[in-house]
């Protein structure tokens, strides 16, 4: 399996499949909001939601990987138990909460480009913690600004950093824990199923995100097919996406992977034009996606030379 996954004609598209079905997440979040009759300022019942996802997508993934391999995904030993404690938190728990509470307080785009600094900690981190694998070269700050500059470009326009610090600060320890996740679920997939880390931190981030929710007094008001059927979506999103993220991450070196982060936030905005109607400036978004694409190809080219 790792000589297939170390392929870039198998991890490349499998990449771009999942930040595809992240990208999809933002205007599902939208319409979840919209059918379960939550309000922009309601920060609690918004957690709450996430945290439903996040649970059901924990229970998806277990039960799905379970049937896959023919074996019980139970975390059997204390350090397993203590590998998922860590990633409920920075993965699920704190991300989420610091991202829902910061994209309230921010706009829009001023969250895309500070959530994208995400990718850049996870190529820095990547490097001080496996040096001899990862090691950080020209090619690579090259791709990761090429693709942060794709990013920028998209949200130029309406781009105005500065104007809530408190926000945008918030929104940085977001983009800061997701790497610090990246990280983690690559250093503890050398112990413990992939399959298993991802639904156990799954249902136990979201545990807790339920909890931290309905102790604020969120409340999911309006309960309909429509919007059950959004809330499994984004869980399915979650469960296939992660899954094969920590996968691929196992296999390849994190700044391989995590430079493909810098799609999301433009399919994002594709998607969202396409299922929600929002507008799209097409050419602009072309040339975003142009530079995130080079970006990409910049830093796997040169790593698979080097090799």
């Amino acid at each position: 399996m790792k000589k297939q996954l170390t392929k870039p004609s198998v991890y490349i598209p499998m990449a771009v499949l999942c930040c595809v079905l992240w990208s999809s997440a933002f205007p599902f979040i939208k319409l979840g909001y919209r059918y379960f009759e939550i309000a922009a300022d309601d920060y609690a019942s918004q957690i709450l939601f996430a945290g439903c996802r996040f649970m059901l997508a924990g229970v998806i993934t277990l039960i799905l990987a379970s049937i896959i391999t023919k074996e019980k995904l139970i975390p059997e030993h204390r350090s397993t138990m203590g590998r998922i404690a860590a990633l409920s938190l920075a993965q699920t728990a704190v991300q989420y909460t610091l991202f829902y509470i910061s994209l309230a307080k921010i706009e829009g785009s001023s969250g895309s480009v500070i959530n994208s600094a995400g990718t850049f900690f996870c190529v820095l981190l990547s490097a001080a913690v496996f040096r001899g694998s990862d090691k950080l070269t020209v090619p690579k700050i090259l791709g990761c600004l090429l693709g942060f500059g794709g990013i920028v470009l998209m949200n130029y326009s309406t781009l105005h950093l500065g104007s809530n610090l408190a926000g945008e600060g918030l929104m940085l320890l977001s983009a800061m824990s997701y790497a610090l996740s990246s990280i983690l679920i690559k250093i503890f997939s050398e112990h413990d199923n992939p399959a298993l880390l991802s639904g156990w931190q799954f249902f136990v981030g979201g545990l807790m995100m339920m909890g931290a929710g309905m102790a604020f007094g969120g409340d999911l008001r309006q309960v309909n097919g429509k919007a059950v059927a959004i809330l499994i979506y984004l869980a399915f999103v979650s469960a296939a996406a992660y899954t094969l993220w920590g996968v691929l991450l196992k296999f390849n070196a994190v700044s391989k992977i995590a430079v493909f982060g810098f799609v999301i936030p433009v399919g994002g905005v594709i998607l969202s034009a396409l299922l929600l109607g929002e507008s799209i400036n097409i050419p602009l978004s072309t040339a975003c996606l142009v530079l995130v694409s080079a970006g990409i190809v910049l830093v796997n080219v040169k790593q698979n030379y080097e090799k």
